[in-house]
């Protein structure tokens, strides 16, 4: 049968669209791209400082959402409409920045429409801002901004190349000036990326400072894994290194990282315009790193003039107390307060699990003559309480 040139016209041109479908197809499957499908925004933040949140699943059978603010325990069952979205708003919650997952079906996730998320220690979480209070310092305003940069330095006495995190403040870069120093301490499950993630830090002195609250300072993040390099994904390891409780890992609170601080001092001392003299340091940390600032300044009683502790981890039940560093706790208060120093600040909140250690810690340096200050606040072991607590802090400094 004799083929005419109509269908043979036909037939060819039918070939190269199915052709150029299929690069098409390929094409789109050897990149990186995804598009969102449909409008749905979630989470909404209402007027009234509620929050609704709205998740497309008309095949689901359950959604929930899990947050980390205080009403009904940070839980909402969201109810499906006919159109198959799934909703639920919040009560009014107060200002803050807060952190949320979704479960569908029992499998948890992030929110399919929020763009926007953190890692804290192996899991990520979407986020969201309620403005009008303490989460407005936690957001980019218009007014001089400082840089970050990351540091690596040899330790000796740890046996490796580290890396930390360094705040400069605006116009750092211009002249000559000399600036104070922050040493600030993540906790466990930490790196040097958490107070700059999830504590906001940069934000935070950004807007402090520009309000005049703050004194400009540098601010140094290092790491305090004492094993570990850097964060998960950015060591030699690379991503056989994932995160992890620092408590479960070797090396923890064996006093090697307190003892080898000294050499983060000085290789910010001679790498960074800073004023090189006690009273014009301070060095504070959360959980993990409230235990770091606290031995870290009792075993180096002459660098530092201001000292906090945020949540501090001070449970000494697994902790070898006949350790150097560790040992003679009530001698080294004495040492301390000998030395002299401007401020030791304690903060907390009454529903901590850590809560019953700081007043026990307080205890014996009541016993000891050894002067304090107090801030004890609501709720447990969260960033919510510690970005709260810098934001205090700070303006205390120098």
């Amino acid at each position: 049968m004799k083929t005419s040139r109509h269908t043979c016209s036909i037939l060819w041109k039918t070939a190269i669209s199915a052709l150029a479908l299929c690069i098409s197809f390929t094409a789109a499957s050897q990149q990186n791209v995804g598009f969102r499908q449909g409008d749905l925004i979630s989470p909404v933040i209402n007027s009234d400082n509620t929050v609704t949140f709205l998740v497309h699943a008309p095949m689901a059978k359950e959604v929930q959402v899990f947050g980390d603010w205080e009403a009904d325990n940070g839980y909402g069952k969201l109810e499906k409409d006919a159109e198959g979205i799934w909703k639920f708003t919040t009560v009014p919650l107060p200002s803050e920045m807060y952190t949320y997952r979704i479960m569908i079906d029992g499998v948890m996730g992030l929110d399919p429409s929020n763009p926007f998320t953190r890692r804290d220690v192996g899991n990520n979480f979407s986020i969201f801002y309620i403005d009008g209070g303490y989460a407005d310092y936690y957001q980019v305003k218009d007014v001089p901004h400082g840089n970050l940069s990351y540091v690596w330095y040899q330790s000796e006495k740890l046996g490796t190349e580290r890396r930390m995190s360094v705040y400069t403040p605006p116009c750092y870069g211009r002249g000559k000036k000399r600036y104070p120093v922050l040493y600030l301490l993540h906790g466990s499950g930490g790196d040097e990326n958490a107070w700059i993630e999830l504590g906001h830090t940069v934000r935070i002195m950004d807007n402090l400072i520009a309000e005049g609250k703050a004194e400009p300072m540098i601010v140094v993040m290092p790491n305090g894994n004492s094993l570990k390099q850097a964060a998960p994904g950015e060591t030699s390891e690379n991503l056989e290194y994932r995160p992890v409780m620092t408590n479960m890992m070797p090396g923890y609170k064996n006093g090697n990282y307190e003892m080898a601080f000294d050499e983060i001092v000085n290789y910010i001392d001679n790498h960074f315009r800073t004023i090189a003299k006690k009273e014009m340091r301070a060095v504070a940390g959360l959980s993990m790193g409230g235990f770091h600032s606290l031995f870290i300044a009792l075993n180096h009683p002459g660098m530092f003039d201001y000292i906090g502790l945020f949540s501090a981890g001070l449970n000494t039940a697994f902790l070898d107390m006949s350790l150097p560093v560790y040992s003679d706790m009530e001698k080294k208060l004495e040492n301390l307060k000998e030395e002299g120093y401007e401020l030791f600040w304690i903060a907390i909140g009454k529903d901590d699990f850590l809560y019953q250690d700081n007043l026990k810690f307080m205890k014996t340096c009541d016993e000891a003559g050894f002067d304090y200050k107090y801030h004890e606040t609501s709720r447990g072991h969260i960033w919510a309480n510690w970005r709260q607590y810098l934001l205090l802090f700070a303006p205390m400094l120098f």
